[in-house]
């Protein structure tokens, strides 16, 4: 290519982008606002919220169902959560326990998965500090079409951040029913290694159909849990001269926490030695299968400050369980999500 020719593209190219750039300063004017508040602790007390949808994969038995989550803020000195979630049914879903219902060859009830969680974060340091927020820029008139074919604009607003630095304690109590078989296997052990009182294993063949013995039991675990937090409080308002009023009341607390189980236990296994014999059903240990009473997480919470809005949640790490067994992913979301700040009275003045 001639130099001339190369220079002039050149030129062409640098024309075009000066003129994109005035073209997008010019679609972009400025705006003003004015702060309706920014009070980043006049946040509500109590929060309500249903999950409708968790899900979570764990490795010791994969499910997903619904749940029920309150949280409690007592001033700036400390906060208190309390949760529970549960399977909806064991198709939908818990899979050890659909898969026990199927395939079992004991006489071992499966379980259902529940979860349940209740704990407090004492605030070490509760202080707020000069930050920012973007907002969209949005009209009435950006409906349908036109506000799907827009880029929406945003603008960056000064604004006090809330910032939390809280050390964590609780308690977890979780069942579920466990396949013992994957259980055994990778722990190099086999249904034989499960024995009754005089030292007899479970049989590796099922009698009643010739197929290896399928077995499932039940697992209780009691944790307990302490560990660190940040949050992050945003709770301001301004209004746009020619846009809508822009809103940020998002909180938002990430943590960290060291898990350990006092209490891990398998259940002994029901089993019926003689298929034809009603009555007599024998017990067989499973104090030969190795659990870990140690784990770790690390999580997120968001919610936000309004009488009804929605919150969502995760967290990821290895908790307390059969050995090998311990890798978890969670998520949750919860709509409606209700608060309030339980402040009903009024002030009252005589005639």
């Amino acid at each position: 290519m001639d130099f001339k020719v190369y220079r002039f593209c050149i030129f062409c190219l640098l024309l075009i982008s000066f003129s994109l750039s005035a073209q997008d300063k010019k679609e972009k004017p400025a705006v003003t606002y004015e702060e309706l508040y920014d009070e980043p602790y006049s946040v509500n007390k109590l929060f309500v919220g249903f999950q409708p949808l968790y899900g979570e994969l764990f490795a010791t038995n994969v499910n997903a169902g619904y749940g029920i989550e309150a949280s409690y803020y007592l001033k700036d000195k400390m906060d208190f959560k309390a949760h529970f979630r549960k399977t909806y049914s064991s198709n939908f879903f818990d899979f050890n326990r659909q898969a026990a219902i199927d395939n079992s060859s004991v006489d071992t009830k499966p379980q259902v998965f529940s979860y349940f969680e209740f704990g407090g974060t004492y605030h070490i340091k509760d202080f707020d500090e000069s930050g920012k927020t973007k907002m969209v820029l949005y009209k009435k008139s950006f409906k349908g079409n036109r506000w799907a074919a827009n880029v929406p604009l945003h603008a960056e607003v000064p604004c006090k951040v809330r910032k939390i630095y809280g050390v964590r304690l609780g308690g977890i109590f979780w069942n579920s029913t466990v396949d013992l078989n994957r259980a055994l296997k990778n722990q190099g052990l086999t249904n034989a290694d499960i024995v009754r009182k005089d030292g007899t294993g479970l049989p590796l063949i099922d009698p009643a159909n010739g197929k290896n013995l399928s077995v499932f039991g039940n697992m209780y675990a009691t944790n307990i849990y302490v560990g660190g937090s940040m949050a992050w409080f945003r709770n301001v308002a301004v209004s746009f001269d020619k846009y809508e009023e822009g809103l940020d009341d998002g909180l938002l607390t990430l943590y960290f926490d060291i898990l350990f189980a006092p209490g891990l236990t398998v259940d002994p296994i029901r089993y019926r030695d003689n298929p034809n014999d009603q009555t007599v059903i024998n017990e067989y240990s499973t104090s030969s299968i190795k659990t870990t009473s140690f784990g770790i997480r690390a999580g997120i919470d968001g919610k936000f400050n309004r009488i009804l809005s929605w919150s969502y949640g995760g967290e990821v790490g290895l908790r307390p369980s059969i050995s090998g067994q311990g890798f978890y992913v969670m998520f949750k979301i919860a709509f409606p999500v209700f608060g309030t700040n339980l402040d009903y009275k009024v002030e009252s003045f005589g005639k």
